[in-house]
């Protein structure tokens, strides 16, 4: 039968915002995992100013993308909260069908891309209106207590724990890289007694200083603001003797991006990267890749050219902690005004650098608060970041044996997703043949 006996469109109440007045938005996420209030805004913030006011049981999803499962059902915790005109919102029929039926359908792969063969349009945006789900979308003809039936016998499969075990050993990984950050940025990871002849972190941050005080001197390098030492009670964790602390400005330059007029947008031109071009702690140009003029990128946005080696880290957030080095394959690029660029002195320090900053600590301590609840980095905080300094011998040891290890976790990381695919592929395929087993006794 077609989705559309299921629901019913029409039924969802409308309201004018008043700039006074606080409102909670929801939202609807991808792959079936359902509706979350995602924030909430002062009515005058809110460039929309007619809302959907969310009712229990009702079926939510994304009316410019079908794809990637976005739908959810409204449950309690959203009665009162708004969504936006871009959402569709459809009343489900309780007297035929259970609200928990259609969840475990909309959270199923094999519905998601079925919704998506029926949808047209681009790869990143497959649309079906909402008359066309109703029409086209079929789902199981069974009885009220047959749906209840399927979802006892769902909801056993899940009770195995299979699935569960394995979010456990993918979240036991995650700690485990976070544990051997940890331990290479105490020095924990390498050889961490002074080595005769080896220059130090107290020499390398000298000679740092002398090479920018020269530079700056010559006039390549802008004089900038004095930052204040580090003082005892604020280094957070010990270090080995021939390693120094300092601030993050000592040793690297750092500025934020900018963005251009909508006009300095070319076809092709020099890489303009958005905040979701950093994917899994790289860049990912090749998703929605943006491009600016040459005479931009080397004019009103000099100073915030990027080059490969350089890093690059989110300071907006939800959430703070992307973080990812420019490869060689972008020759040059520009970014926008939600990161920062980061380049130490010497090229040799930037992956030290860009694994530091992954170990999270100096970002956690960090007082991010902006204003509704968008937590921020300035550039000053980014510069006055704390940060452990060994040796370049000693950085290039840690460097090495972190490629190791994280290569490690990532073999195991990427084993157990297989086992969650095959599990995820068995699981559906059991529900699958119990619906269509139930849809043939029920005609």
């Amino acid at each position: 039968m077609s989705l559309g006996k299921a629901i019913k469109m029409g039924f969802a109440k409308t309201i004018n915002i008043a700039d006074d007045k606080t409102y909670t938005i929801a939202g609807v996420q991808s792959y079936g995992k359902g509706i979350v209030n995602r924030r909430t805004e002062i009515g005058v913030n809110l460039k929309m100013k007619k809302y959907q006011v969310i009712e229990e049981n009702f079926l939510m999803w994304c009316k410019v993308d079908t794809k990637n499962g976005a739908f959810g059902i409204t449950k309690k915790e959203h009665v009162g909260s708004l969504a936006s005109t871009n959402m569709a919102l459809a009343k489900i029929d309780l007297e035929n069908f259970n609200p928990k039926f259609l969840e475990k359908l909309f959270s199923f792969e094999f519905f998601h891309s079925y919704i998506t063969h029926l949808s047209s349009g681009t790869t990143n945006r497959k649309y079906l209106t909402p008359d066309q789900l109703c029409l086209k979308v079929e789902i199981p003809n069974l009885t009220l207590e047959e749906q209840n039936k399927f979802i006892e016998l769902s909801d056993k499969i899940v009770d195995l724990g299979i699935p569960n075990e394995l979010n456990n050993q993918l979240f036991l990984v995650k700690q485990l890289r976070q544990a051997f950050l940890s331990e290479a940025m105490q020095g924990k990871l390498c050889q961490s007694e002074p080595v005769e002849n080896q220059e130090t972190g107290q020499q390398l941050l000298a000679r740092i200083k002398a090479e920018k005080a020269q530079l700056i001197k010559d006039k390549k390098l802008k004089k900038e603001k004095e930052l204040p030492p580090i003082k005892p009670e604020e280094i957070p964790f010990e270090i080995p003797n021939n390693w120094v602390w300092c601030r993050l400005g000592e040793i690297a330059y750092i500025t934020s991006g900018s963005t251009p007029s909508k006009d300095d947008f070319v076809e092709s031109g020099i890489p303009y990267l958005k905040m979701y071009n950093l994917r899994k702690q790289k860049i990912d140009f090749h998703f929605k890749p943006q491009y600016i003029k040459e005479e931009v990128h080397n004019g009103q946005l000099k100073r915030c050219r990027a080059f490969p080696g350089d890093i690059i880290m989110n300071i907006v957030g939800p959430p703070l902690g992307k973080i990812a080095v420019i490869p060689e394959e972008l020759t040059e690029c520009n970014f926008n005004q939600a990161a920062v660029l980061i380049r130490p002195l010497y090229k040799e320090m930037n992956w030290f650098v860009f694994w530091y900053l992954n170990e999270m600590s100096a970002i956690n301590s960090i007082d991010t608060k902006g204003v509704a609840g968008q937590a921020n980095i300035s550039v000053t905080q980014a510069q006055n970041i704390k940060v452990p300094l060994p040796s370049i011998l000693i950085q290039n040891q840690i460097v090495a044996k972190l490629d190791e290890l994280m290569k490690t976790c990532d073999d195991l990381e990427n084993s157990i997703k297989q086992s969650q695919l095959q599990n995820e592929q068995l699981l559906q395929q059991v529900l699958k043949e119990a619906l269509e087993a139930r849809e043939e006794v029920s005609i």
